[in-house]
């Protein structure tokens, strides 16, 4: 839990660097947005592009749920969209959406993240 605590500063800030500090090197990520991600190299890009199409991203985590090295976390989302995000230009209509984020935990980092929107 601690973990996930302290990240919340990170989405507050828009931190893609402190973000993709939190994944394994190697990790991976699978997302609807941008597809799956190997390397934490690529898992920062992503986030970068995040918060570039979407400038006031607005993530908020609900309580975890926790099995061993499983993590699940609720959240809702409440943006802006800005940029060009799967080849549609900005509308600079606010929007929200809810979701899930599954993680597997290894080593104090996250090993690999898979995101569900609704």
């Amino acid at each position: 839990e601690a973990f996930f605590t302290s990240r919340r500063h990170l989405w507050t800030s828009r931190d893609a660097e402190g973000l993709a500090a939190c994944h394994a090197e190697h990790g991976t990520l699978d997302s609807p947005m941008f597809g799956r991600r190997e390397g934490r190299v690529a898992i920062r890009q992503s986030y970068q592009s995040l918060f570039e199409i979407f400038p006031d991203w607005d993530y908020q985590g609900e309580p975890l749920l926790i099995d061993d090295d499983r993590v699940c976390e609720p959240f809702s989302v409440a943006a802006t969209h800005v940029g060009t995000f799967m080849g549609h230009a900005g509308t600079n209509r606010r929007f929200k959406v809810v979701g899930v984020r599954l993680f597997t935990m290894a080593d104090g980092l996250i090993l690999h993240e898979r995101r569900m929107y609704d």
